[in-house]
């Protein structure tokens, strides 16, 4: 078989990929930019409207600032804390002792289910004013919270539910603790350290691109969060959990306004995109790895 024929086989097994790709992200990635510049209701052919859209969005509509806030609070409370429980629960199970790969699949088992609608439903009702949460609470005889009813907790309660969700970087942070070579761990006890010390010291440093990668992947999954806010409170109350996602859903599929959504979804796009290059230019201050350089 020549080259040229071994050419156009490989290109026939990635094929199916091919065509994914273009039509399920290519396509819809630039026409949701065409039709950001225009008056798109699915119904009638758009019309151009240049930056009228966009003009609208920063001046016209006070949804925008509120859910971009309320996004930005998630963010901030989500990823942190997703991050920290991942690694938490990662150093506990990075240890030798017999069924440990099972205990591995158990916590694992979240983040395949967490992002579903039925884990999203029963969110809600662990939540609820009578739900299992409160009720656990009465045996303590601590009254009764309103999680879900009450602006100041509702977002919080949502965030919860991803942080849930730690299986995927958790297992990241594993393979990463067990790259960690002893002997420095060994040189670590020699000098005295404390187990405090030795993980600042020596875990952490060499966890940090791991970090990093873990940092923008779930930033870039809060920022496009949707299912929680509208399962579990439809965006209440008085719009204290209105993510972004769930504002471009409702202008999508609820006012009909395509070109409008697809206009948000932009904006959502260089957000996420200024972040990351955010991080990643800022990642040689704190990123460490093992040959002793650090990320250029």
């Amino acid at each position: 078989m020549g080259t040229l024929s071994k050419k156009y086989v490989g290109l026939l097994y990635i094929s199916p990929w091919l065509i994914g790709f273009i039509i399920l992200t290519l396509y819809p990635f630039f026409a949701s930019l065409y039709y950001s510049f225009t008056d798109y209701n699915m119904i009638r052919p758009p019309s151009f409207v240049g930056f009228t859209n966009y003009i609208d969005i920063f001046t016209n509509d006070r949804d925008f600032y509120k859910s971009l806030w309320v996004t930005f609070l998630y963010v901030l409370m989500a990823v942190p804390a997703k991050l920290a429980f991942a690694l938490l629960v990662a150093i506990i199970l990075n240890r030798s002792m017999k069924g440990i790969g099972i205990f591995r699949t158990v916590y694992y088992l979240p983040s395949i289910l967490g992002g579903s609608i039925a884990v999203s439903v029963l969110w809600k009702f662990l939540f609820m004013r009578e739900g299992l949460v409160n009720q656990l609470m009465s045996y303590l005889s601590i009254p009764p919270i309103d999680w879900l009813g009450d602006p100041k907790l509702a977002l919080f309660t949502i965030t919860l539910l991803p942080v849930w969700e730690f299986g995927s970087s958790m297992v990241l942070f594993l393979a990463g603790l067990k790259q960690v070579p002893k002997e420095l761990y060994e040189a670590a006890k020699v000098d005295g350290a404390s187990k405090a010390r030795t993980f600042f010291s020596v875990t952490l440093p060499l966890l940090t691109p791991i970090i990093l990668f873990n940092l923008i992947m779930q930033t870039i999954g809060a920022f496009q969060q949707f299912t929680a806010a509208f399962v579990i409170t439809g965006g209440g109350p008085v719009k204290s959990t209105y993510l972004y996602g769930l504002m471009l859903y409702d202008n999508a599929f609820h006012y009909f306004k395509m070109g409008y959504a697809s206009a948000l979804s932009w904006i959502l796009f260089i957000i996420i995109m200024t972040f990351t290059f955010i991080l990643l230019k800022t990642s040689n201050r704190w990123t460490h790895y093992e040959d002793g350089g650090d990320d250029k």
